[in-house]
């Protein structure tokens, strides 16, 4: 990967900002985006602006936009069908969409499970649809020494009267990343689904909806460089099987029956272009499918975001008054993203985050809607923590530069 190249690709990383390169390690958050995909968004807005269903040109190719949406979506998921592909304004709408579906037939007889490893979106909606039929919900905690879920507990709360399991793929403030495929065998054998939110672990390992035989997994596309659009993989059998909240003439096959009014069609147009950009950094040819291109690409970013990790955990271990949740053994990199929590010693987050700020070094601070989680690390109500997030375009020399002020903010504090 010629990472030079690779980020001439990105107009944010290019720009200049009173006098300096910026430092986005933000990704977390929301990573930047290639101009390949605001040229696309800009495409369609500017030539084929349309809805579908109409008689003429522009309508034609918005219904193609759509087809192909899905089909690079259905690629980057490995989705049987493109037809297991539902789209929606961002995946915390889509979840309490499908929550309200899923839970029509609970009853007060039942539960279902939600983690502290996980961003509430995949925990509010579940826990207030539970709420609605009296069911109980309970919840898996995390292992605190690396932030992973603790499946000795999970494996302990599954009963024959689990309904569903609401888990996280991968930790959205510690990196940690959870074991999914077994997750998914232990809530199966008693007959439970689950919905796994992917949206942190999208943009970093290559997901295979097929391999971990998850009912449903969640992603956004803003978060793997593309524009803010939710999606959505559902097995087929739940897909026509639960009945969804929808208008009475939209029709009632799938997946349009869980789409709810226009979708953003220039948001389809960046998510097309986004996928593609990730499967040309594998430099393959045409003879390859956009799965293979795909597969290459991410052990090649996988590869370098582990470069990454193991030189931020390598220079953190040399600064006492910092505290890192979460797998900190650079023998474990391959269970974690490129994502630091920390914690500063009579500093607060939002200080950190200020400082480094002020030097166009760009990081969150707080709980990241992770509540449960910092609730039980015990930084909820102190500030949560510092949120340092590389994507694969962040380089050894951006993290030294966090680091030389990390210097200068611990001599002034």
């Amino acid at each position: 990967m010629n990472l030079t190249q690779l980020r001439r690709q990105f107009p944010a990383l290019m720009q200049n900002v009173a006098g300096t390169s910026p430092v986005f390690l933000d990704g977390p958050g929301g990573s930047q985006v290639p101009q390949s995909v605001l040229s696309a968004m800009s495409a369609y807005l500017g030539y084929f602006n349309s809805n579908l269903g109409g008689a003429f040109f522009s309508s034609d190719k918005t219904v193609e936009l759509m087809a192909d949406a899905r089909q690079a979506a259905a690629d980057l998921l490995n989705a049987p069908s493109k037809e297991q592909i539902v789209f929606g304004a961002n995946m915390t709408s889509l979840t309490f969409s499908f929550s309200r579906a899923i839970s029509r037939d609970w009853t007060a007889d039942d539960e279902i499970i939600v983690t502290n490893a996980d961003h509430y979106s995949n925990v509010s909606s579940w826990q207030q649809a539970a709420e609605d039929k009296g069911t109980l919900v309970k919840t898996a905690l995390i292992n605190e020494a690396d932030c992973s879920l603790d499946m000795a507990h999970f494996e302990s709360l599954l009963s024959s009267k689990t309904k569903l399991v609401a888990v996280t793929y991968a930790s959205n403030t510690t990196g940690s990343i959870n074991d999914i495929k077994r997750v998914v065998e232990l809530a199966h054998t008693v007959g439970a689904l689950v919905y796994v939110d992917a949206v942190h672990f999208a943009p970093h390992e290559l997901i295979d909806v097929q391999a971990l035989d998850c009912d449903f997994l969640a992603c956004s596309a803003y978060k793997f460089f593309g524009p803010h659009l939710g999606l959505v993989y559902g097995k087929r059998e739940h897909l026509e099987g639960f009945t969804p909240y929808k208008v009475e003439p939209a029709k009632d096959v799938i997946p349009g029956r869980w789409e709810t009014g226009t979708q953003s069609f220039e948001a389809l147009a960046g998510l097309i272009a986004a996928v593609d950009y990730i499967a040309a950094i594998s430099e393959l040819d045409d003879s390859h499918s956009r799965r293979e291109k795909l597969a290459a690409a991410f052990a090649i970013t996988k590869q370098h975001e582990m470069t990454l990790s193991k030189h931020f955990l390598t220079r953190l271990a040399d600064y006492s008054r910092i505290k890192l949740f979460g797998i900190n053994d650079v023998a474990r990199l391959s269970m974690r993203t490129p994502t630091f929590a920390l914690i500063f010693e009579g500093i607060e987050p939002r200080v950190v985050s200020e400082f480094l700020g002020k030097h166009h070094i760009c990081v969150w601070d707080g709980n990241f809607y992770a509540q449960g989680l910092c609730k039980q690390l015990g930084v909820l109500d102190t500030g949560g923590v510092v949120r340092i997030g590389c994507m694969h375009y962040n380089t050894i020399e951006e993290l030294d530069q966090v680091f030389d002020l990390f210097d200068q903010l611990l001599k002034i504090n």
